[in-house]
């Protein structure tokens, strides 16, 4: 059994070396069918197992991805917030240096009033996630909450400021595979 489970690891952590599969495809931005979605590798290819994109129609499609690269960033900045945390323990600046032990106990050390400020951060970081995709609220049907602009490709908030986006769409497709993958793990 033990070998059993060895096999399958290593042959799992192999797989994610293999070269993905290309094909004849779409690379433009606004062209959004679940075929086109960059994100696929092989072995599992376009991973969708309980059927939601087969049933999505585009506006649901893109706020579904929407919702999984937003959700794929928060997950790598709390990565590295941990990782931070445990590494800058009692040598911050922050808070006379007061903070201490495992970084899942950090927020309940903060003192008081700070709540809200971090809480107004939060809601000024998502007002400007949400302000380039977003179609205004006055403009939207009160059963289509959370659309998107046609325009508007998931994920790109115009923020760039190390000029690290490709011009090159096929170049763009692999970046944004990359880190959708990173975001899944």
């Amino acid at each position: 059994m033990m070998k059993l489970a060895l096999i399958s690891a290593l042959a799992g952590s192999a797989a994610a070396f293999a070269p993905a599969q290309t094909g004849a495809r779409s690379t433009s931005l606004n062209a959004f069918t679940a075929a086109d979605l960059p994100g696929a590798l092989a072995p599992m290819g376009f991973f969708d197992p309980l059927g939601f994109a087969e049933k999505a129609d585009e506006a649901t499609l893109k706020r579904y991805r929407e919702a999984e690269v937003t959700h794929g960033r928060v997950a790598m900045l709390a990565v590295i917030g941990f990782l931070v945390g445990e590494a800058v323990e009692g040598s911050s600046f922050l808070f006379d240096a007061s903070i201490s032990g495992p970084a899942i106990s950090h927020p309940g050390q903060v003192p008081g009033g700070w709540d809200a400020l971090i809480i107004a951060g939060i809601g000024f970081a998502e007002l400007q996630r949400a302000k380039p995709g977003g179609v205004a609220p006055a403009d939207v049907k009160f059963d289509q909450a959370g659309a998107l602009n046609s325009d508007y490709y998931p994920g790109d908030i115009g923020f760039d400021p190390l000029g690290l986006k490709p011009e090159d769409s096929e170049e763009l497709d692999v970046m944004i595979t990359k880190e959708l993958q990173n975001g899944r793990l």
